[in-house]
Protein backbone atom coordinates (compact mmCIF):
# COMPACT_ATOMS: atom_id res chain seq x y z
CA UNK A 1 0.00 0.00 0.00
CA UNK A 2 1.42 3.36 -0.96
CA UNK A 3 1.80 5.78 1.90
CA UNK A 4 2.77 9.33 1.06
CA UNK A 5 0.35 11.58 2.90
CA UNK A 6 -0.66 9.01 5.48
CA UNK A 7 -2.56 11.04 8.04
CA UNK A 8 -4.81 9.79 10.84
CA UNK A 9 -4.33 6.23 9.67
CA UNK A 10 -5.83 6.92 6.23
CA UNK A 11 -4.22 7.57 2.87
CA UNK A 12 -4.71 11.14 1.69
CA UNK A 13 -4.51 11.52 -2.07
CA UNK A 14 -5.01 14.01 -4.85
CA UNK A 15 -4.67 13.82 -8.61
CA UNK A 16 -1.47 15.88 -8.74
CA UNK A 17 0.98 13.07 -9.34
CA UNK A 18 -1.40 10.90 -11.36
CA UNK A 19 -1.27 13.39 -14.22
CA UNK A 20 2.51 13.57 -13.92
CA UNK A 21 2.79 9.79 -14.30
CA UNK A 22 0.61 9.76 -17.38
CA UNK A 23 3.08 12.04 -19.15
CA UNK A 24 5.81 9.44 -18.71
CA UNK A 25 4.28 5.97 -18.60
CA UNK A 26 0.63 5.09 -18.92
CA UNK A 27 1.29 1.84 -17.09
CA UNK A 28 3.99 1.31 -14.52
CA UNK A 29 4.95 -2.32 -14.10
CA UNK A 30 7.27 -4.19 -11.84
CA UNK A 31 8.83 -7.59 -12.29
CA UNK A 32 10.57 -8.01 -8.97
CA UNK A 33 10.39 -11.59 -7.78
CA UNK A 34 10.52 -11.93 -4.02
CA UNK A 35 9.12 -15.45 -3.87
CA UNK A 36 10.29 -17.84 -1.19
CA UNK A 37 12.35 -15.19 0.53
CA UNK A 38 11.10 -16.40 3.88
CA UNK A 39 11.02 -12.86 5.26
CA UNK A 40 8.04 -11.95 7.47
CA UNK A 41 6.05 -9.09 6.04
CA UNK A 42 7.94 -8.96 2.73
CA UNK A 43 5.86 -7.42 -0.05
CA UNK A 44 5.39 -9.06 -3.43
CA UNK A 45 4.91 -6.92 -6.52
CA UNK A 46 3.57 -8.41 -9.72
CA UNK A 47 3.75 -7.19 -13.26
CA UNK A 48 0.06 -6.28 -13.36
CA UNK A 49 -0.02 -4.03 -10.30
CA UNK A 50 -0.31 -0.28 -10.79
CA UNK A 51 0.51 0.32 -7.16
CA UNK A 52 0.93 4.08 -7.11
CA UNK A 53 -1.77 5.53 -9.34
CA UNK A 54 -2.75 7.99 -6.58
CA UNK A 55 0.71 8.98 -5.43
CA UNK A 56 1.16 12.49 -4.05
CA UNK A 57 4.48 14.28 -4.34
CA UNK A 58 5.25 17.73 -2.95
CA UNK A 59 7.80 18.54 -5.64
CA UNK A 60 7.82 18.63 -9.40
CA UNK A 61 11.40 19.18 -10.55
CA UNK A 62 11.90 20.62 -13.99
CA UNK A 63 14.15 18.53 -16.20
CA UNK A 64 14.86 18.33 -19.90
CA UNK A 65 13.68 14.79 -20.56
CA UNK A 66 15.15 14.81 -24.06
CA UNK A 67 18.61 14.54 -22.51
CA UNK A 68 17.81 11.40 -20.54
CA UNK A 69 19.12 8.10 -21.85
CA UNK A 70 17.08 5.30 -20.27
CA UNK A 71 18.61 2.46 -22.27
CA UNK A 72 21.69 2.22 -20.03
CA UNK A 73 20.01 2.75 -16.66
CA UNK A 74 18.74 -0.11 -14.51
CA UNK A 75 16.81 0.35 -11.27
CA UNK A 76 16.78 -2.68 -8.97
CA UNK A 77 14.94 -3.19 -5.70
CA UNK A 78 15.78 -5.28 -2.68
CA UNK A 79 13.16 -6.66 -0.32
CA UNK A 80 13.70 -4.06 2.43
CA UNK A 81 11.35 -1.41 0.98
CA UNK A 82 9.84 -2.44 -2.39
CA UNK A 83 7.07 0.16 -2.03
CA UNK A 84 9.56 3.04 -2.02
CA UNK A 85 11.43 1.45 -4.94
CA UNK A 86 8.22 1.34 -6.97
CA UNK A 87 7.48 4.98 -6.14
CA UNK A 88 10.94 5.95 -7.38
CA UNK A 89 10.35 3.97 -10.57
CA UNK A 90 7.02 5.75 -11.04
CA UNK A 91 8.66 9.16 -10.68
CA UNK A 92 11.39 8.24 -13.15
CA UNK A 93 9.01 6.62 -15.62
CA UNK A 94 10.93 3.35 -15.50
CA UNK A 95 10.23 -0.27 -14.72
CA UNK A 96 12.07 -1.98 -11.90
CA UNK A 97 14.60 -4.52 -13.10
CA UNK A 98 13.77 -8.20 -13.21
CA UNK A 99 15.53 -9.81 -10.25
CA UNK A 100 14.95 -12.91 -8.16
CA UNK A 101 15.69 -12.77 -4.44
CA UNK A 102 15.01 -15.68 -2.12
CA UNK A 103 16.28 -17.21 1.09
CA UNK A 104 17.29 -20.80 1.64
CA UNK A 105 16.10 -22.81 4.62
CA UNK A 106 19.25 -21.92 6.58
CA UNK A 107 18.77 -18.17 5.94
CA UNK A 108 21.31 -17.74 3.15
CA UNK A 109 20.38 -15.17 0.50
CA UNK A 110 20.17 -16.01 -3.19
CA UNK A 111 20.13 -13.32 -5.87
CA UNK A 112 19.78 -13.79 -9.63
CA UNK A 113 19.44 -11.04 -12.24
CA UNK A 114 16.90 -12.08 -14.86
CA UNK A 115 17.90 -9.48 -17.41
CA UNK A 116 21.21 -8.26 -18.78
CA UNK A 117 22.91 -5.30 -17.08
CA UNK A 118 26.11 -5.50 -19.11
CA UNK A 119 27.47 -2.01 -19.66
CA UNK A 120 24.60 -0.42 -17.70
CA UNK A 121 24.55 1.98 -14.79
CA UNK A 122 22.76 0.05 -12.05
CA UNK A 123 21.06 1.68 -9.05
CA UNK A 124 20.12 -0.66 -6.20
CA UNK A 125 17.47 0.67 -3.79
CA UNK A 126 17.90 -1.05 -0.43
CA UNK A 127 17.68 0.65 2.97
CA UNK A 128 19.53 -1.19 5.71
CA UNK A 129 16.83 -0.80 8.34
CA UNK A 130 15.39 -3.51 10.60
CA UNK A 131 16.30 -6.33 10.29
CA UNK A 132 19.56 -4.45 9.74
CA UNK A 133 22.02 -7.31 9.28
CA UNK A 134 19.74 -9.22 6.92
CA UNK A 135 19.04 -6.20 4.71
CA UNK A 136 22.71 -5.21 4.69
CA UNK A 137 23.77 -8.68 3.58
CA UNK A 138 21.12 -8.66 0.87
CA UNK A 139 22.50 -5.37 -0.44
CA UNK A 140 26.02 -6.79 -0.56
CA UNK A 141 24.90 -9.89 -2.47
CA UNK A 142 22.96 -7.74 -4.96
CA UNK A 143 26.03 -5.55 -5.55
CA UNK A 144 28.14 -8.65 -6.13
CA UNK A 145 25.59 -10.07 -8.58
CA UNK A 146 25.63 -6.85 -10.60
CA UNK A 147 29.43 -6.76 -10.62
CA UNK A 148 29.64 -10.33 -11.88
CA UNK A 149 27.04 -9.48 -14.55
CA UNK A 150 29.44 -6.84 -15.99
CA UNK A 151 27.52 -3.74 -14.92
CA UNK A 152 29.38 -0.58 -15.85
CA UNK A 153 28.74 1.09 -12.48
CA UNK A 154 26.82 0.09 -9.37
CA UNK A 155 25.27 2.74 -7.12
CA UNK A 156 23.88 1.71 -3.74
CA UNK A 157 20.81 3.85 -3.01
CA UNK A 158 20.49 3.58 0.77
CA UNK A 159 17.55 5.68 2.03
CA UNK A 160 18.36 4.63 5.60
CA UNK A 161 21.95 3.76 6.48
CA UNK A 162 22.08 1.27 9.34
CA UNK A 163 24.93 1.45 11.86
CA UNK A 164 25.20 5.20 11.19
CA UNK A 165 24.96 5.93 14.92
CA UNK A 166 28.15 3.98 15.58
CA UNK A 167 30.23 6.72 13.95
CA UNK A 168 32.73 7.49 16.72
CA UNK A 169 34.30 6.15 19.89
CA UNK A 170 32.74 7.49 23.06
CA UNK A 171 34.45 4.94 25.34
CA UNK A 172 37.53 2.79 25.19
CA UNK A 173 37.59 -0.42 23.19
CA UNK A 174 34.49 0.45 21.15
CA UNK A 175 34.10 -0.34 17.46
CA UNK A 176 33.26 2.25 14.80
CA UNK A 177 30.74 0.12 12.94
CA UNK A 178 29.79 2.88 10.48
CA UNK A 179 33.31 2.82 9.05
CA UNK A 180 33.28 -0.98 8.93
CA UNK A 181 29.99 -1.06 6.99
CA UNK A 182 31.30 1.61 4.61
CA UNK A 183 34.36 -0.54 3.90
CA UNK A 184 32.21 -3.63 3.32
CA UNK A 185 29.94 -1.85 0.84
CA UNK A 186 32.99 -0.51 -1.02
CA UNK A 187 34.72 -3.90 -1.12
CA UNK A 188 31.53 -5.55 -2.37
CA UNK A 189 31.89 -3.49 -5.55
CA UNK A 190 29.77 -0.35 -5.17
CA UNK A 191 31.04 2.64 -7.16
CA UNK A 192 28.87 5.24 -5.43
CA UNK A 193 26.50 5.58 -2.48
CA UNK A 194 23.38 7.71 -2.47
CA UNK A 195 22.11 8.14 1.11
CA UNK A 196 19.37 10.17 2.75
CA UNK A 197 19.87 12.15 5.99
CA UNK A 198 22.85 10.38 7.51
CA UNK A 199 23.07 10.51 11.29
CA UNK A 200 26.18 12.66 11.03
CA UNK A 201 27.96 14.27 8.12
CA UNK A 202 31.26 12.69 9.09
CA UNK A 203 29.95 9.31 7.90
CA UNK A 204 30.48 10.52 4.34
CA UNK A 205 34.22 10.48 4.96
CA UNK A 206 34.15 6.82 5.93
CA UNK A 207 33.59 5.85 2.31
CA UNK A 208 36.45 5.71 -0.18
CA UNK A 209 33.94 6.14 -3.02
CA UNK A 210 31.72 9.14 -3.92
CA UNK A 211 28.76 9.69 -1.60
CA UNK A 212 25.77 11.90 -2.41
CA UNK A 213 23.94 12.99 0.73
CA UNK A 214 20.27 13.78 0.08
CA UNK A 215 18.31 15.99 2.49
CA UNK A 216 14.90 14.47 3.21
CA UNK A 217 13.93 17.39 5.43
CA UNK A 218 12.83 19.37 2.38
CA UNK A 219 9.76 17.14 2.13
CA UNK A 220 8.89 17.78 5.79
CA UNK A 221 9.45 21.52 5.39
CA UNK A 222 7.09 21.64 2.44
CA UNK A 223 4.44 19.79 4.44
CA UNK A 224 4.79 22.09 7.45
CA UNK A 225 4.59 25.15 5.22
CA UNK A 226 1.15 23.99 4.08
CA UNK A 227 -0.15 24.23 7.65
CA UNK A 228 -1.68 27.41 9.01
CA UNK A 229 0.79 27.98 11.83
CA UNK A 230 1.63 31.57 12.66
CA UNK A 231 5.35 32.29 12.35
CA UNK A 232 5.38 34.14 15.67
CA UNK A 233 4.07 31.04 17.48
CA UNK A 234 6.65 28.64 16.08
CA UNK A 235 9.76 27.33 17.85
CA UNK A 236 12.05 24.56 16.58
CA UNK A 237 13.37 22.21 19.26
CA UNK A 238 16.41 19.96 19.16
CA UNK A 239 15.84 16.86 21.33
CA UNK A 240 19.52 16.77 22.27
CA UNK A 241 22.68 18.83 22.01
CA UNK A 242 24.04 16.69 19.17
CA UNK A 243 21.15 17.69 16.89
CA UNK A 244 21.52 21.45 17.33
CA UNK A 245 23.05 22.06 13.90
CA UNK A 246 20.27 20.04 12.24
CA UNK A 247 17.56 21.92 14.16
CA UNK A 248 19.20 25.28 13.45
CA UNK A 249 19.23 24.62 9.71
CA UNK A 250 15.60 23.50 9.91
CA UNK A 251 14.60 26.63 11.84
CA UNK A 252 16.39 28.89 9.37
CA UNK A 253 14.22 27.58 6.53
CA UNK A 254 11.10 28.26 8.62
CA UNK A 255 11.52 32.05 8.54
CA UNK A 256 14.45 31.81 10.95
CA UNK A 257 12.27 30.53 13.78
CA UNK A 258 13.64 30.62 17.34
CA UNK A 259 15.51 27.57 18.61
CA UNK A 260 15.22 25.61 21.85
CA UNK A 261 17.42 22.75 23.06
CA UNK A 262 16.63 19.83 25.34
CA UNK A 263 19.55 18.98 27.61
CA UNK A 264 19.68 15.19 27.82
CA UNK A 265 21.81 12.84 29.87
CA UNK A 266 22.02 9.31 28.51
CA UNK A 267 22.71 6.46 30.93
CA UNK A 268 22.87 3.70 28.34
CA UNK A 269 21.98 2.76 24.76
CA UNK A 270 18.30 3.49 24.01
CA UNK A 271 17.92 5.02 27.49
CA UNK A 272 17.62 8.78 28.00
CA UNK A 273 16.81 11.16 30.82
CA UNK A 274 15.78 14.77 30.20
CA UNK A 275 17.41 17.24 32.55
CA UNK A 276 16.71 20.78 31.38
CA UNK A 277 15.37 22.99 28.59
CA UNK A 278 17.34 25.81 26.98
CA UNK A 279 15.00 28.35 25.37
CA UNK A 280 11.43 29.59 25.68
CA UNK A 281 8.47 27.51 24.48
CA UNK A 282 5.66 28.91 26.63
CA UNK A 283 2.46 29.33 24.58
CA UNK A 284 4.25 28.28 21.36
CA UNK A 285 3.95 25.48 18.82
CA UNK A 286 7.07 23.35 19.30
CA UNK A 287 8.45 21.39 16.36
CA UNK A 288 10.93 18.73 17.48
CA UNK A 289 13.38 17.75 14.72
CA UNK A 290 15.60 14.68 14.61
CA UNK A 291 17.05 12.42 11.94
CA UNK A 292 15.45 9.25 13.33
CA UNK A 293 13.09 7.88 15.97
CA UNK A 294 14.11 4.52 17.39
CA UNK A 295 12.51 3.69 20.74
CA UNK A 296 11.18 7.28 21.01
CA UNK A 297 12.62 7.61 24.52
CA UNK A 298 14.49 10.83 23.79
CA UNK A 299 11.77 12.60 21.86
CA UNK A 300 8.89 11.55 24.14
CA UNK A 301 10.65 12.69 27.30
CA UNK A 302 11.55 15.90 25.51
CA UNK A 303 7.89 16.41 24.56
CA UNK A 304 6.81 15.86 28.16
CA UNK A 305 9.28 18.55 29.25
CA UNK A 306 7.98 20.95 26.59
CA UNK A 307 4.43 20.53 27.87
CA UNK A 308 5.65 21.17 31.41
CA UNK A 309 7.28 24.38 30.19
CA UNK A 310 3.99 25.57 28.66
CA UNK A 311 4.17 24.57 24.99
CA UNK A 312 0.74 24.77 23.33
CA UNK A 313 1.33 21.96 20.80
CA UNK A 314 4.23 19.64 20.06
CA UNK A 315 5.04 18.21 16.62
CA UNK A 316 7.65 15.47 16.07
CA UNK A 317 9.50 15.41 12.74
CA UNK A 318 12.07 12.88 11.60
CA UNK A 319 13.26 11.30 8.37
CA UNK A 320 13.79 7.71 9.52
CA UNK A 321 11.10 5.90 11.52
CA UNK A 322 12.90 2.91 13.01
CA UNK A 323 10.09 2.47 15.59
CA UNK A 324 11.59 -0.17 17.85
CA UNK A 325 9.33 -1.17 20.77
CA UNK A 326 7.98 0.63 22.74
CA UNK A 327 8.07 3.56 20.28
CA UNK A 328 4.45 3.27 19.15
CA UNK A 329 3.09 3.36 22.71
CA UNK A 330 5.17 6.44 23.50
CA UNK A 331 4.31 8.33 20.32
CA UNK A 332 0.59 7.60 20.44
CA UNK A 333 0.22 8.47 24.11
CA UNK A 334 -1.10 12.00 23.54
CA UNK A 335 2.12 14.00 23.85
CA UNK A 336 2.24 14.90 20.16
CA UNK A 337 -0.19 16.79 18.00
CA UNK A 338 1.32 15.05 14.98
CA UNK A 339 4.25 12.75 14.23
CA UNK A 340 5.66 13.47 10.76
CA UNK A 341 8.03 10.95 9.18
CA UNK A 342 9.13 9.83 5.71
CA UNK A 343 9.01 6.43 4.04
CA UNK A 344 12.76 5.68 4.01
CA UNK A 345 11.84 2.74 6.28
CA UNK A 346 8.52 0.95 5.69
CA UNK A 347 5.96 1.27 8.48
CA UNK A 348 3.70 -1.71 8.97
CA UNK A 349 -0.04 -1.21 9.34
CA UNK A 350 -0.03 -2.32 12.96
CA UNK A 351 2.44 0.47 13.75
CA UNK A 352 0.18 3.19 12.37
CA UNK A 353 -1.68 5.46 14.77
CA UNK A 354 -3.96 8.50 14.33
CA UNK A 355 -1.26 11.15 14.80
CA UNK A 356 1.10 9.60 12.24
CA UNK A 357 1.78 11.27 8.88
CA UNK A 358 4.08 9.59 6.33
CA UNK A 359 5.63 11.62 3.49
CA UNK A 360 7.44 10.23 0.47
CA UNK A 361 11.06 10.91 -0.47
CA UNK A 362 10.71 9.00 -3.75
CA UNK A 363 10.84 12.12 -5.92
CA UNK A 364 13.99 13.38 -4.19
CA UNK A 365 15.77 10.06 -4.66
CA UNK A 366 14.44 9.65 -8.19
CA UNK A 367 15.68 13.08 -9.21
CA UNK A 368 19.06 12.41 -7.60
CA UNK A 369 19.37 9.14 -9.54
CA UNK A 370 18.63 10.94 -12.81
CA UNK A 371 21.24 13.59 -12.06
CA UNK A 372 23.91 11.06 -11.12
CA UNK A 373 23.14 9.13 -14.30
CA UNK A 374 23.42 12.25 -16.48
CA UNK A 375 26.39 13.78 -14.64
CA UNK A 376 24.41 16.76 -13.38
CA UNK A 377 25.07 18.48 -10.07
CA UNK A 378 23.08 17.07 -7.17
CA UNK A 379 22.68 20.47 -5.55
CA UNK A 380 19.25 21.95 -6.38
CA UNK A 381 17.88 25.27 -5.19
CA UNK A 382 14.18 25.61 -5.77
CA UNK A 383 12.36 28.93 -5.82
CA UNK A 384 8.63 28.80 -5.35
CA UNK A 385 6.22 31.70 -5.52
CA UNK A 386 2.89 31.10 -3.86
CA UNK A 387 0.81 30.82 -0.71
CA UNK A 388 2.80 27.95 0.82
CA UNK A 389 5.49 30.41 1.88
CA UNK A 390 3.09 32.75 3.68
CA UNK A 391 2.39 30.82 6.91
CA UNK A 392 6.01 31.28 7.92
CA UNK A 393 6.40 34.80 6.63
CA UNK A 394 8.64 34.04 3.65
CA UNK A 395 8.14 36.77 1.10
CA UNK A 396 7.64 34.82 -2.10
CA UNK A 397 10.82 32.74 -2.06
CA UNK A 398 11.60 29.34 -0.56
CA UNK A 399 14.94 27.60 -0.91
CA UNK A 400 15.27 23.84 -0.76
CA UNK A 401 18.42 21.77 -0.99
CA UNK A 402 18.16 18.36 -2.60
CA UNK A 403 21.62 17.37 -1.39
CA UNK A 404 25.23 18.31 -0.95
CA UNK A 405 26.95 20.11 -3.80
CA UNK A 406 28.66 17.72 -6.17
Amino acid sequence: MASVAFSSGHLSTTNTFRSAISLRNASISCRVNFEENGKPGAQTLTSNQETFSKLVTPYDFERDLTKKDKSRLRLLSGTANPTLSQEIACYMGLNLGDIKIKRFADGEIYVQLRESVRGCEVFIVQPTGPPTNENLMELLVMIDACRRASAKTVTAVIPYFGYARADRKTQGRESIAAKLVANIITEAGADRVLACDLHSGQSIGYFDIPVNHIHGQAVILDYLASKTICAEDLVVVSPDVGGVSRARAFAKKLSDAPLAIVDKRRHGHNLAEVMNLIGDVKGKVAVMVDDMIDTAGTISKGAALLHQEGAREVYACCTHAVFSPPAIERLSGGLFQEVIITNTIPVSEQNCFPQLTILSVANLLGEAIWRVHDDYAILIIRWELGPLAKPFGVRGVKLFLLGEAG
